[in-house]
């Protein structure tokens, strides 16, 4: 079997003295959707900032198509082909619909901004029709689109997407999650998506990952883990944590 895209072995991380990330394992192989779910402070976001290199990881390795990118500093890791959309999506409010887009494209050598930005307007056509309006205008939908558009500019191998669903309405929601299977089956795009909302983030997933307390607890497939009575508990069904 071909090696991962992306593996994390060991992984500790922290802020100050607070541990967030406590020995994390996972992998993720070219071309599948990821998800890991996990409890409010379970460690999920610090991780992908983590394999951003933002905080450095203080134990363990992070690979990359076979490279070590543990040391790597943040703008190295998205010249090499990892984007990541953050939680809360972090828009730049006073710019443009295309400015944001252009930002995006700071990774890559600029020979191709006109034919991806228009790679983004097909994934998302309600930004081409606000291009030229300030990202901060935009709805919470609008704005999650143009968080990935943005990140999709780089040119990313392997998106992070970090709570894509969060504040959103459920008809967005739909519209959000179909993008992302379209970016990943039709762009054949590899995506590691962190999400509370646990039946959408499994039912899309190919394998996914079950985290509590910066570790890892639960791994299988995404129909495997949607099936599973502790999960169902946990985040299906009202509860808050693996038991």
């Amino acid at each position: 079997m071909s090696q991962p895209l992306l593996s994390v072995n060991g992984v500790q991380s922290f802020y100050g003295p607070i541990q967030a990330l406590n020995g994390v394992d996972l992998e993720i192989r070219e071309g599948e959707i990821v998800t890991l779910i996990g409890a409010n402070g379970a460690g999920k976001s610090t991780l992908l900032m983590t394999i951003c290199g933002n905080p450095r990881a203080r134990a363990g390795k992070i690979m990359f198509d076979g490279m070590d990118i543990t040391n790597h500093a943040t703008h190295e890791i998205a010249r090499l082909g990892i984007a990541h959309v953050p939680e809360g999506r972090r828009i730049f409010a006073h710019m443009t619909v295309l400015e944001n887009l252009l930002i995006g494209a700071t990774p890559t050598d600029g020979t191709n901004i006109e034919a991806d930005s228009q790679d983004v307007f097909e994934l998302f056509p309600i930004l081409e029709e606000r291009k030229n309006q300030r990202g901060g205008t935009l709805s919470g939908g609008e704005q999650q689109m143009l968080a990935i558009g943005r990140a999709l500019m780089s040119r990313p191998r392997l998106l992070l997407l970090d709570e894509p669903s969060l504040g959103l309405a459920p008809l967005v929601v739909r519209d959000i999650f179909k993008a992302i299977q379209d970016i990943n089956k039709s762009r054949a795009m590899t995506v590691f998506l962190v999400e509370q909302n646990a039946y959408h983030g499994l039912g899309l997933a190919d394998r996914a990952y079950v985290m509590a307390n910066g570790e890892i607890q639960m791994t299988g497939t995404g129909k495997e883990l949607l099936s599973n009575e502790n999960v169902r508990a946990a985040y299906l069904e009202g509860g808050h944590s693996v038991r």
